[in-house]
């Protein structure tokens, strides 16, 4: 099982429907899981994607319409029925704070202290390795992206060519020179893995900066466009400007979702068409309880 995916557990827009839940997405990166906008039925569709409560270490609401929020009371309920004991960050805007107080405690149960509140504000911030920035929508709104620093690949050859071996590879990647042989030497650069999502927006810079040079590109793509004027009217994006964003951005793998309801699966080829008038990269129309690996890393080559 790849050790970075997204858990797709809904994808549909303000309605649910027979075959797409509400929004739900658990990134798993790393031994760590970040759970995006639960929507209303995110428990019973974790229960069905084999994700456990113990597999949540983030909380990431972008705002705090219904079909990206609902389900929050009943993941951090069985989060503190399921005794989990590591801290879990909850990241959501923070004009919505009453919003995310009333969800927090929705009802009554045994609490939990592990439960870590992180509101954001500004057009941008950050919690830990994320950022988030603010989009454009009817309600304040950020997006999300997980970037894992940039770091070095060392080459095997290089180093047998140089006699380096043993503790003394170890000392050349954590001083930069061992015996006057540096690490730019027996090494190229390895670009960090990163992750953007992006939902209920417009366009606006935001986007392509979020999206700029990501390996997986997450983000809605609510109509088609022959309703780009409702989706501009209500701050949503059409399946053409999802492509035009993954295409400008340069990202490598692009995961379509957040579907009107008035779209069924035998749309979604109307949905890749669009796309493909602009994007000529890895594209996937997201289902419920589908998973879907972040692309490995891309080292650059050798010089020669």
């Amino acid at each position: 099982m790849s050790s970075r995916e997204l858990v797709v557990l809904g994808t549909s827009s303000a309605v649910p429907t027979r075959h797409r839940n509400h929004n739900g997405y658990l990134l798993r990166w790393d031994g760590q899981g970040y759970l995006f906008d639960p929507g209303e039925g995110t428990q019973r569709q974790m229960a069905f994607a084999g994700v456990s409560a113990h597999d949540v270490h983030w909380i990431c609401v972008t705002h705090f319409h219904g079909d990206h929020c609902l389900g929050v009371p009943g993941v951090v309920q069985r989060i503190a029925r399921d005794k989990v004991r590591h801290p879990v960050r909850a990241v959501f805007p923070g004009s919505g704070e009453s919003y995310w107080r009333r969800l927090r405690h929705a009802a009554a149960f045994a609490d939990t202290s592990v439960i870590e509140e992180h509101p954001v504000s500004g057009e941008l911030a950050g919690v830990g390795p994320l950022t988030a920035r603010r989009l454009s929508h009817p309600v304040e709104s950020y997006g999300y992206r997980l970037q894992e620093p940039a770091g070095r690949r060392m080459l095997p050859e290089r180093l047998a060519a140089h006699g380096i071996r043993g503790p003394e590879i170890s000392e050349l990647q954590r001083t930069g020179s061992v015996r006057g042989v540096t690490l730019d030497q027996c090494s190229v650069p390895k670009p960090g893995q990163s992750m953007a999502f992006i939902m209920d927006t417009r366009l606006c810079d935001a986007v392509f900066e979020l999206a700029h040079g990501v390996d997986l590109l997450v983000i809605e793509s609510t109509f088609l466009s022959s309703e780009s004027a409702l989706a501009k009217e209500y701050g949503h994006l059409t399946a053409f400007e999802a492509g035009m964003v993954a295409a400008d951005a340069g990202a490598r793998r692009l995961v379509l979702t957040h579907f009107s309801e008035r779209y069924g699966f035998d749309e979604e080829p109307l949905f890749a068409e669009e796309v493909r008038r602009s994007y000529g990269g890895q594209v996937v129309l997201a289902r419920d309880l589908t998973k879907i690996p972040v692309p490995g890393r891309q080292a650059h080559s050798a010089a020669k």
